[in-house]
């Protein structure tokens, strides 16, 4: 696999030519240094963003491919909003680069710019385009021109990513950083106990701004805490620039989201990378107690254990190699979410709209099933009575098929829940861990890589087997499994912030789990420091076109399956398979539920 480096210390310009054909100028702006043999992009406007993995290949015949914007398409401002009815101007962006680093060896750089537009709802950056790759020169006049609508009344930002290409076949995988802490003698902020304490890693801005970056998992009463080792791509990090400022907060946790300050300090990823063949300890400092107190020392010291680098493959470069995504849906059929026939229940069949259940099944199940080849999904129903006998159920196939729980595709999926509403009688209690270790055990016996299980909880009400499930959460969290939570309806939901190891990693009778695998979302609004529950009313588009409601719920829900994917390769120190063949053997049939 061929590398590419990022190729800086220069300067790019950028001319701009509006659609009338005139030109309106040039601008340049010197790129960053990145520290090493790499640097970073050159930016038309603020770029210290992240950047998304750059994983997709480069253009095989550069010349000959075609215009990255084609100008026939409709008018999209570059934030991402929706289409216009005005006619938006169109501008010509070409780029040359000068006095580029030399990164190759025998010979000249081989430069290439990617260009990646802000979106101004997610602030993510993505790419639009990429110029032809020109071979064994430092001052590179690009060839390939990028056609932008532009709109007078919006900040449109834009960044201009410069690489050194040794091959036409990929760019290189990131960079990520592993590294663990602890911490000695913290202040007590506990009134009843000692401190619970946690890091908030933050990088310095180009404007002197903070950008938090990394949230360690919260140690419980002690002051002297061990954090699990965490990874982190060195670009979120530092962006490229290995001398920039890293501002490390220490707080207390408390449940409430009032998190008390402890105090901080600052390093660099160089500094951090020294800890390769050194401890190293840092004074946390508080500074308004450094202020009131002449003899104020130090709050407490943090000490880097251990700080190592590595390549990163991506999710995609998974997919790509043929990994599967299996999707198993449990659907909450209690009691407590009414009469099916009434319009009050939350699984009301309306003629005119999809239930909050429905809604958030089709969401969720429309994007999993494309990472799916045989798309059968397992579905099952808990909480309800089942004929003839009326036994109580916490895990009966939606399809009443105990041999073989799946559904053909989400529609299929839909239809099974839709025929069980007229069917079972809907009882109680709410119970999750049966289904839980139902998806854990068709997980176990698949340990190479080649499968991943997501299961989707769709429930009402507070969960009445809390330790069983935490239990069932632990023993899964060894297993290729994510665990997603939908919450619907007006019902307490704090208990399930246990679930979530955003803040605090789940245990059960002393034993941790080995990685977060949960992801909760709530229908009641709680502001809180560190997760976000949000109503389920929120996702509903004020048009109601339930296309966009959808979308909004499958982001938020979906948002960690990636990085949970990724957290279980890394600790079984599985690498993603070569891409499959044009014409590849048929994949092995999953292990279902």
């Amino acid at each position: 696999m061929g590398a590419t480096r990022r190729a800086g210390r220069g300067c790019v310009a950028i001319w701009r030519r509006c659609a009338a054909g005139h030109s309106e100028g040039a601008s340049s702006k010197s790129a960053r240094r990145a520290g090493g043999s790499a640097a970073s992009a050159a930016s038309a406007a603020a770029a210290h963003g992240p950047t998304p993995p750059p994983h997709l290949a480069a253009p095989a015949d550069p010349v000959s491919q075609p215009a990255a914007a084609p100008a026939s398409r409709p008018a999209m401002s570059l934030s991402g909003a929706s289409e216009r009815s005005v006619p938006a101007t169109k501008i010509e962006i070409t780029v040359s680069c000068r006095n580029l680093l030399d990164l190759d060896t025998f010979s000249k750089s081989d430069p290439m710019v990617v260009l990646y537009t802000q979106s101004r709802a997610s602030q993510e950056w993505r790419e639009f385009g990429r110029t032809e790759v020109i071979d064994n020169t430092l001052n590179p006049d690009f060839v390939r021109k990028f056609v932008l609508d532009y709109f007078f009344e919006e900040k449109q930002n834009l960044r201009f990513d410069v690489y050194n290409v040794d091959s036409r076949t990929n760019i290189s995988k990131p960079d990520i950083a592993t590294m663990q802490l602890c911490a000695n003698k913290l202040d007590k902020k506990d009134f009843f106990g000692k401190s619970d304490p946690f890091l908030v890693f933050y990088r310095s801005n180009e404007d002197g701004t903070f950008t938090i970056c990394h949230k360690t998992e919260v140690v419980k009463n002690t002051l002297n805490p061990v954090w699990q080792p965490f990874s982190i791509p060195v670009r979120v990090l530092c962006n490229g620039d290995y001398d920039r400022t890293v501002k490390i907060d220490v707080y207390d946790w408390d449940r409430d989201g009032s998190h008390d300050f402890i105090g901080e300090f600052t390093t660099s990823y160089r500094e951090l990378s020294k800890a390769q063949n050194q401890f190293t300890v840092y004074e946390v400092l508080n500074p308004r107690k450094k202020c009131k107190k002449k003899k104020y020392v130090n709050s407490g010291t943090v000490t880097l254990l251990s700080f190592s680098v590595d390549s990163e493959f991506t999710f995609v470069d998974y997919i790509k190699g043929g990994t599967q995504l299996n999707f198993t849906v449990a659907i909450d059929f209690t009691a407590s979410n009414g009469n099916p026939l009434q319009p009050t229940s939350l699984h009301y069949m309306s003629p005119y709209q999809l239930s909050a259940y429905a809604m958030a099944l089709k969401a969720v199940g429309e994007i999993i099933q494309d990472y799916d080849s045989d798309k059968l999904f397992p579905a099952y129903g808990f909480g309800a009575k089942l004929p003839p006998e009326g036994r109580i159920s916490h895990q009966f196939p939606l399809n009443n098929n105990d041999e073989d729980p799946t559904c053909a595709g989400i529609e299929g999926v839909l239809e099974s829940y839709f025929q069980s509403l007229r069917t079972v009688q809907l009882y109680g209690p709410t119970c999750f861990a049966p289904v839980i270790n139902q998806v854990a055990r068709a997980a176990a016996k698949i340990s190479d890589g080649s499968q991943y299980y997501v299961l989707l909880i769709i429930t009402d009400g507070v969960i009445s087997d809390m330790t069983q499930t935490k239990e069932a959460i632990v023993s899964a969290s060894s297993l290729p499994m994510s665990i997603i939570i939908v919450g619907v309806g007006p019902a307490m939901f704090e208990a399930m912030e246990e679930l979530d190891g955003d803040d605090v990693r789940v245990s059960s009778r002393g034993r941790y789990a080995e990685r977060d695998i949960v992801q909760v979302d709530l229908t009641r609004e709680r502001k809180s420091w560190s997760q976000k529950f949000v109503p389920f009313r929120d996702y509903v588009d004020r048009s109601g076109n339930q296309v966009l409601s959808m979308a909004r719920l499958a982001k938020d829900v979906l948002a960690e399956i990636p990085e949970q994917l990724l957290s279980y390769m890394r600790t079984r120190d599985i690498q993603p398979r070569p891409p499959p063949p044009a014409n590849p053997s048929p994949t092995p049939a999953p292990e279902h539920p």
